[in-house]
């Protein structure tokens, strides 16, 4: 990963093993075994960024470790659920830069609750299957995702639907229902920054700033038409940027230090057991 920040979560790894300079979040994998010396091993299959398969073992923190074929998957999901994501908005977006009486900004309006839904369900997925070290960063914005989710049915039943509006054209209209669906871009912000900071992307940088500032510029009113019309066109080519580019990455890239995650998942007698047979290894 670009930046290679390492974030080994609740554990100091032991003095003698080297970490790596892996940056990812993520799921431990469930393939893990568990010798009766207490040795641990990642059991898997290499791989390349094209998707061959090549039996790399890399070192990690807590041992080696290899891809297994369900990690590939995983990994292709998560970046699939941010392709739709960002497909979703975009295509939901791009109404605002449309003749308003044009036919394809018509079919959009009409549509554009299910590009909502299919763009919080990508996000939701990716949510998932994001390799994060600490679990509790994980569940926190799985939460504000869960809570957005909320937030909108709740819009939408209570509000938007009475008035004959959809979701997206009610937020738009009342700005004070950005308190109830904010929580679901604040979940992609929290996203979008992890792999800025782990991959030094600059797009997701700059993603990070300015999905809150249309936000709440849209919820205080205090910026015109204008400037969120570029910050939203801003938003659109950059989030497509983003999402596109995840392809580009290795697949161990999303994975992290596996060894990691297979460490925090045993037990403490597994793991003073494993942290002494490694420092009498050393």
């Amino acid at each position: 990963m670009a930046s290679r920040v390492q974030s080994t979560a609740l554990l100091t790894p032991p003095k003698f093993i080297k970490p790596s300079s892996s940056c990812s979040f993520s799921l431990p994998s469930k393939r893990v075994t568990i010798k009766s010396n207490r040795s641990l091993k990642c059991k898997a299959v290499g791989e390349s960024s094209q998707g061959s398969f090549d039996q790399t073992v890399y070192n990690g923190v807590y041992g080696p470790w290899t891809v297994e074929s369900s990690d590939v998957r995983e990994v292709i999901l998560y970046r699939s659920g941010l392709v739709t994501a960002a497909a979703s908005f975009v295509a939901a977006a791009s109404a605002a830069f449309l003749p308003a009486d044009s036919l394809l900004s018509e079919i959009i309006k009409q549509n554009l609750d299910l590009f909502y839904t299919l763009g919080a369900g990508g996000l939701g997925l990716s949510l998932v299957l994001i390799h994060i070290y600490v679990t509790e960063i994980k569940r926190t914005l799985q939460a504000f995702w869960a809570l957005g989710v909320v937030g909108s049915l709740a819009t939408y039943t209570a509000l938007a639907r009475p008035t004959g509006e959809n979701l997206v054209q009610y937020v738009i209209d009342n700005p004070t229902a950005v308190w109830f669906v904010g929580p679901l871009f604040a979940a992609l912000t929290g996203l979008v920054f992890k792999e800025g900071l782990c991959y030094g992307k600059l797009e997701a940088g700059i993603l990070t700033f300015i999905i809150p500032t249309v936000l709440l510029g849209h919820l205080t009113g205090l910026m015109d038409d204008g400037v969120k019309l570029t910050l939203l066109g801003s938003w659109m080519a950059l989030f497509v940027i983003f999402a596109g580019r995840k392809f580009t990455q290795p697949i161990k890239d999303d994975i992290g230090d596996k060894s990691v995650f297979t460490f925090n998942s045993l037990s403490e007698d597994e793991k003073k057991a494993l942290i002494e047979k490694l420092e009498q290894q050393n």
